[in-house]
């Protein structure tokens, strides 16, 4: 696949690096890696403003109605100037479920709420969060037990790691109805508001620092209407869902690893200018030219994935190769 990208692509592209670079300066980032909220309400607000929100969302519920393409390249640009956001767990793993499986007036109400930035949704997955941490999740990695309370159901279970816990309105919570039921069936997706009796998180303290938290839900009551979608068939929406927050990784690692090239080819540059030994010059050269060559092929696998998932495309196979690849080339770079 020829990686081109459309002229409104590369406005796209053009427009998210200027207002990054202006916006998500060194400062911010500092603040933000010490801060416990793991990232910036005044960058979210403005980014908001700028419509990035609702970015593939359909226009009746507010949204442009772009591309997952046009998203990759968005991501890309998020790795670049390591803009931390709750982005995925808000937009992907919840607004994109939503939109899949949610009811029309499910849909009608929350979404617009997501796209002005009115809402903090974190997926309680575990550990294990793919796309997130690069692994895969598994039906047995669904451990929230739901059990029938005559009309409502009851919500148990513990999730250690759970991306923007402390931050997050509502929890999308997949959960089954017997613990230990390894099958794809019986799991349930409930939209749970984070001020429901029983449900407690804890901040954790981890080594990147990041906005990660314990989730402990017991006899968290919801109804009927909490459920996304249809009792029972929540494993395919989320499992789409993740698949998609997989590829903006891979993009926003592509991002940040061809930024570290950039710097690292630049800060060569530098040093050849004051003179350095030919072995190490030639060491170096190969080196650059070899990292170059990784990110190309991320760059070409990552949006093949993407436009395949745009299309409505399997993309399985190429979907382990992007998390290998991108992960590859960042720790290369």
């Amino acid at each position: 696949m020829d990686v081109s990208f459309t002229e409104e692509q590369e406005m796209l592209r053009a427009s998210a690096r200027d207002f990054l670079e202006k916006e998500c300066t060194e400062d911010i980032i500092a603040e933000v890696e010490t801060s416990r909220l793991g990232y910036s309400p005044d960058l979210w607000k403005k980014i908001t403003g700028l419509g990035w929100l609702g970015l593939v969302f359909p226009e009746q519920y507010g949204g442009s109605e772009m591309s997952l393409v046009d998203l990759a390249v968005l991501y890309e640009e998020f790795g670049r100037a390591a803009f931390a956001s709750p982005y995925t767990s808000t937009i992907i793993l919840g607004g994109l479920t939503i939109l899949e499986a949610g009811s029309d007036s499910q849909k009608s109400d929350i979404l617009p709420k997501l796209i002005e930035g009115e809402m903090i949704i974190a997926a309680v997955l575990g550990a294990s969060d793919p796309g997130l941490e690069g692994t895969e999740l598994n039906p047995e990695d669904i451990t929230i037990s739901s059990t029938v309370d005559g009309e409502d159901y009851l919500l148990n279970g513990v999730k250690l790691f759970v991306h923007n816990a402390g931050i997050a309105d509502y929890f999308l919570v997949p959960a089954r109805k017997q613990s230990g039921n390894k099958s794809e069936d019986g799991i349930t997706l409930f939209f749970v508001d984070a001020n429901t009796p029983g449900l407690k998180t804890t901040q954790l303290t981890t080594i990147a620092g990041d906005n990660q938290c314990e989730v402990i839900l017991s006899n968290v009551k919801v109804g009927p209407d909490n459920i996304i979608g249809k009792t029972d068939t929540g494993w395919a929406p989320l499992t789409h869902s993740l698949r998609i927050a997989e590829v903006m990784m891979a993009s926003q690692m592509l991002g940040g690893g061809e930024r570290l090239y950039n710097d690292s080819e630049e800060d060569f540059m530098t040093r050849l200018e004051s003179g350095i030994p030919d072995d190490v010059k030639q060491h170096n050269e190969e080196y650059l030219a070899n990292l170059k060559q990784d990110i190309d092929a991320c760059r070409q696998i990552t949006y093949q994935a993407a436009n395949k998932l745009s299309e409505g495309e399997s993309f399985d196979f190429d979907g382990s190769i992007t998390g290998n690849w991108r992960k590859l080339t960042h720790q290369n770079a």
